[in-house]
């Protein structure tokens, strides 16, 4: 009795064991999965030269150094380690913090940058929220309006009591 009852565990496992092998192991003519690339780092750095910390930084491939000699652009604009950029037909400009030159010799200013900013976060908040931006400007327009009224109440109030006063 014992015996086929050892004989009965002992075909369970290996029925279990084989068939847990063969649920790991590749099917012929299944094509595994290709791996999926990992987000690095400084996936959001853009290649140029830009200003940061009153040193002109030049980054190539994602790596960012200081930039120690001058460095000329696929285009002929020649920049220099203290941010002096000469355009290929003569133009100088100095960069200052936060601004940008591409590789390609485009000067993007600050300013630029921050109202390009401005003008895509404006595009998206319409998308998102359409007919809302419209609203609430008339409703800022109203508001103004009313105060205006108001003080212009209060200024005729206050001059009324003034004549009040000389009588």
């Amino acid at each position: 009795m014992k015996s086929p009852l050892l004989f009965r565990v002992l075909m369970a496992s290996l029925l279990v064991s084989a068939a847990t092998a063969q649920a790991q192991t590749a099917r012929p003519g299944r094509v595994q999965p290709k791996p999926r690339a990992v987000a690095s780092a400084v996936e959001g750095i853009k290649d140029g030269i830009s200003m940061q910390k009153g040193r002109v930084v030049l980054t190539e491939l994602g790596i960012s150094n200081p930039l120690t000699a001058d460095k000329k652009l696929i285009n002929g604009t020649v920049i220099t380690p203290a941010g002096l950029v000469t355009a290929s037909d003569g133009t100088t400009t100095q960069i200052t913090e936060g601004d940008y030159v591409s590789l390609t010799g485009r000067v993007t200013s600050r300013k630029a940058i921050a109202d390009a900013d401005s003008i895509a976060k404006v595009m998206v908040f319409d998308a998102k929220y359409p007919g809302k931006r419209k609203k609430m400007e008339e409703a800022a327009a109203k508001k103004a309006k009313e105060k205006a009224k108001r003080d212009e109440d209060k200024a005729k109030a206050k001059a009324k009591a003034e004549k009040k006063k000389k009588k």
